[in-house]
């Protein structure tokens, strides 16, 4: 863990954002790539009775590509040696992209018996040099890999996803006309991410966490915890609030440990939780994630 770098040579709005943010340290991977951390993380997994490997390899994609025309997912999956896997990606969702990853594993397995194991793995790493991504994070370096398998703990119960197409160059990076040491991701309006994509967010999240619970035939009261991706300390208040659930105090450790690591903050958290003592099987976990593309996903998970 480090201090932000390049604090110093903040502006003066920009550097109150960072203090406010509630992000003390980030992850930092200097000249490491995406690809190189995700295939790392990916040799760590067990696959139980499966030495070959899983049946599927599924990249949410980073920020940017290692490479164009090639093939970021097929480089992971060499580097990992897990031949028997067919590959693919998971791309232009942004931080929901984990929780489609899982929906759409758990959707494999359910199509076709034969599979036993879907890999999912995702690196977080800024696109530029840049990590503070203002009004929104700082972006952390990170990366994960987990297997959904059948029968496996802990289990989905309801899951829900959304998209709104409109907002899908809100957040962009002029990467053709300057070199990547200069590319710099820059905000359409500020006004619009702050306003119109925080209404719609808050009109979306409510409604799907509704049929989320409706789905499964529980309530609120049955939820023993919530959890969301970490991107400001102020956007925890904003949806407890908005949905009278608490969001659990792990999110808060993770964002000012380890900062905004994108599609892996789900993820993260929910492993940080399932590690404590304080819950048991069965217990229902609602799981949220949105992104600024614009994307949205809600999902229930039983332990």
């Amino acid at each position: 863990m480090t201090l932000l770098p390049e604090f110093g040579m903040l502006g003066i709005e920009e550097a109150e954002f960072v203090r406010k943010s509630g992000i003390a340290t980030v992850g930092v991977f200097d000249e490491t790539a995406p690809t190189d951390l995700a295939a790392r993380v990916c040799r760590e997994l067990p696959f139980g009775d499966r030495p070959d490997g899983p049946d599927v390899l599924l990249l949410v994609a980073p920020r940017a590509p290692d490479v164009l025309l090639g093939s970021d997912v097929c480089k992971v999956q060499a580097d990992a040696a897990l031949d028997s896997a067919f590959a693919f990606s998971v791309d232009g969702l942004g931080c929901t992209g984990s929780s489609t990853a899982w929906a759409l594993a758990r959707d494999m397995l359910l199509a076709d018996p034969s599979r036993r194991s879907v890999a999912i793995v995702h690196a977080s790493r800024p696109a530029g040099m840049e990590r503070v991504r203002y009004p929104v994070t700082v972006i952390g370096d990170g990366a994960y890999a987990m297997t959904v398998v059948r029968g496996g703990r802990p289990s989905m119960r309801a899951h829900r996803m959304e998209t709104d197409g409109s907002f899908h160059a809100l957040f962009s990076i002029d990467y053709k006309r300057v070199p990547w040491y200069e590319w710099r991701e820059e905000c359409q309006s500020a006004d619009r991410y702050r306003f119109e994509l925080a209404l719609n967010s808050r009109e979306r999240l409510a409604r799907m966490v509704d049929e989320v619970l409706a789905e499964a035939g529980v309530g609120k009261g049955d939820i023993a915890a919530t959890l969301m991706q970490n991107i400001t300390a102020s956007a925890y208040g904003f949806y407890e609030a908005l949905l009278g659930l608490p969001i659990h105090p792990v999110c808060g450790r993770s964002l000012a440990e380890y900062g905004h690591l994108g599609a892996m903050d789900v993820v993260l958290n929910l492993d940080r939780l399932l590690e404590e003592d304080e819950f048991s099987e069965g217990d229902l976990v609602l799981v949220l994630n949105n992104s600024p593309v614009a994307a949205w996903a809600v999902t229930l998970w039983e332990i």
